[in-house]
Parts: structure tokens; sequence; C-alpha cells
């Protein structure tokens, strides 16, 4: 059983703001004591994407980097290029996207290094000897990093349910061809309800999916969309630009195995930092989506604080317990499970069921999924 430590979000005096709350985490999880001089420790986040306000509020991540650096370590802010092309696709436009949701210096306190380099081609090949992969590719500057800092904004997730340390590890520490192997699991389906549009053509950035005519004495009737598989890196652009609903995953399948693929990624990125990486995870903001996505949906429940351990199974455990005590905000995305103890998660995404990611987890042994909750 591993301790995970929890602070609420009431507050009453400048002492119990959410910054000494963070404070108090820190100490009290014996964070102090893993960061040493001189290390260069990652921290790795989610900047969000452009047009997305969920994620972690930059004015909280400058007391971990306070903190970190009080023992005269070297903190660095980081995350990696995505597989789908939106504004953090490459360095130059990632760090940008990152300094106008405030995660700059002057802010943060800690500079901001792009972990997979220009365009995602620093990486390290990692062995692991799973069932899905031997070696996985996680990003250079993280790998290298003496030790881990991992802060995660835990919410929904159309594909794993929800996402946590073990998502952020997994596809947050993997170069963009990492991220294909993770996603590879998960073939977009182009269904009979397809109108050729073209909507997914004008989506797709490897120019992968055709509109193609299937009969010549009624070309219109019978036009639909194809994908060329071989061509398709799974970066989903499709599925989400389809409003007829007529691209769809094999849910019952690949997005289980999907989900083992990037816990494997996740076991990648700890693999040389024995012991050397803790973790933060903020439950406020808990959106249905990743911060991915160029929006923020009302949320799911109410906020409920910060957690604080030294296991990432444990802490997204903890978490998704956390959340589903709550109940449910009615005006969401939230279709059912509104009473407390029921599966939130299921409740809004009811293809995927998130638990596979903490039971794959715990199998290789990347953590416990039991935990002593300790509150400040």
């Amino acid at each position: 059983m591993e301790k995970v430590y929890f602070a609420d979000f009431r507050s009453g005096s400048i002492e119990d703001n959410k910054g000494h709350k963070i404070i108090n985490l820190f100490k009290k999880a014996g964070f102090k004591s893993i960061f040493e001089k001189d290390e260069l420790v990652s921290i790795k986040l989610h900047f969000g994407e452009r047009g997305n306000h969920a994620y972690i509020n930059p004015v909280f991540i400058r007391y971990i980097v306070d903190m970190i650096k009080e023992n005269g370590s070297k903190p660095f802010l980081t995350d990696t290029n995505t597989l789908y092309y939106g504004n953090r696709h490459n360095s130059c436009d990632h760090i940008e996207n990152a300094v106008l949701n405030g995660f700059d210096y002057a802010v943060a306190g800690a500079p901001l290094i792009i972990a997979d380099g220009l365009t995602s081609k620093n990486e390290r090949m990692v062995e692991i000897n799973q069932k899905h992969f031997k070696k996985v590719r996680i990003a250079g500057d993280i790998f290298d990093a003496d030790a881990m800092m991992v802060v995660s904004h835990f919410k929904g997730h159309d594909l794993c349910g929800f996402g946590g340390a073990l998502k952020n590890l997994a596809m947050g520490c993997a170069t963009i061809e990492g991220k294909k192997e993770q996603h590879k699991m998960t073939r977009p389906i182009i269904g009979d309800e397809c109108v050729a549009c073209g909507d997914c053509t004008e989506a797709c950035p490897e120019n992968c999916i055709q509109i193609i005519n299937n009969s010549k004495k009624n070309p219109t009737s019978n036009s639909r969309a194809f994908i060329d598989y071989p061509s398709c890196i799974y970066c989903l652009n499709c599925l989400g630009s389809c409003q007829y609903g007529a691209i769809d995953l094999d849910w019952e399948n690949e997005v289980p195995l999907f989900m083992e693929k990037m816990v494997e990624y996740a076991l990648g990125a700890l693999q040389n930092k024995n012991g050397k990486t803790v973790y933060f995870n903020f439950l406020l903001n808990i959106t249905p989506h990743c911060d991915c996505v160029p929006w923020s949906d009302a949320y799911l429940v109410p906020d409920i604080g910060i957690l604080a351990s030294k296991d990432p199974v444990a802490i997204d455990s903890a978490s998704y317990d956390l959340v589903n005590q709550e109940i449910g905000i009615k005006n969401s995305l939230l279709k059912k499970n509104f009473l407390e103890g029921e599966d939130k998660f299921k409740g809004t995404w009811d293809k995927v069921d998130g638990k596979i990611q903490l039971e794959y987890a715990e199998k290789i042994g990347m953590g416990t999924k039991k935990y002593d909750l300790i509150k400040l």
C-alpha cells in the first residue's frame, strides 16, 4: 500500500491558500529528499492547446519550481511534440503556444524545453521487454534528466477514460514516432453513414483519405471516403472532423490494447530514473476531454484538490476514486452515473474502461492500486 497525500481546496487564511497547499504536500510527501544539488529535473507538464483553459495554472507550477530550487537543483518545464497537427506539432509552435498560455520564465521561474527536439528527432530507444514492446521511443531530454516531477491535470479522455500520471508519462514522454506506435491499435473505420462530404480528407495531415466513386452509373450515391491505412499515422484527426458520426473505432478489441501499449510506454519513461520520479495530480477543472483539444467543456464534477505521491498507479487510483465519490454536474457531457460512488468516466465515455490502465500498470510492476490516502 502506497501513501498518497491529499489537500482539498477549502481555504480560510493566507497560510491555507493553494500555493501553501502545494508547498505542504511537497514536504509531507518527502519530495525534498529526491532532488539533489545541480541535478537537472524535468517538470513534465501539459501546456494546453491554444483555446483550452483547463490546464494547470502556471502560477501553481511556480511553487513547485521554487521548492525544487531550494535544494540547488535545476528544474526545467517540458513536454513533447504532438502526433496530431495542432499548435504543438513542432518545438517552435509548441514553445510559442506554451508562452501564450502563461508558461514563460517570468511566471513559472524555469526555462522551457521541448524534450524531443525541433521536429521530434531527439529520442532514446529504451529497453522494456514487455508484451507489446521490447523497446520504446522516449524523448531525449526527459531521458537525460537526472530526475522528474510529473505534474498532471486529472481529467476525462475519450480513448482511455481518464488521463492522469500514467498518460502523462506515456504519451507525454514519447516522441512522435513513439506516439504512433501507441496509437496503431486505434485504427479509424469509415462506416456506411459516410456522405462523402470531404471533411475528413481536409482534416487528414497525411492526405491518406480519399473520396472514391464506386459506381459509374450513379456516382453520387455510391461515393464515400476510404483510408489508405499504410499511410495512416493514427492521429485520429478524422474522427473528430466527421459531423455525421461515420468514423468510428474498434472499441471492444483495439482500444483496450491501446491502453496496454500506452502503459508500457509509461514504464519506459521511468527506466533510468531509479526512484527519482515523483507525482502531483491536480483534481480541478475536471473536463471530459484531454487538454489537447482547443476548447474546454463544462466540468464533470466540482473541483476536489491536489494529490502527491511517489507511485503513479496509486496516485491515479486515488484520483479516480475521489472523482467518482463526487456528485456529477448535470450541465456537462456526463450522460449517466451522477450519484456519489458511480463511475463518472464511464458515464461520459461509456465505450471505455479506464481501469484497464491501472490494472495493467500494476501487473507490469509500475506500482500498486492500493493506497493510503493521507489528508493534510
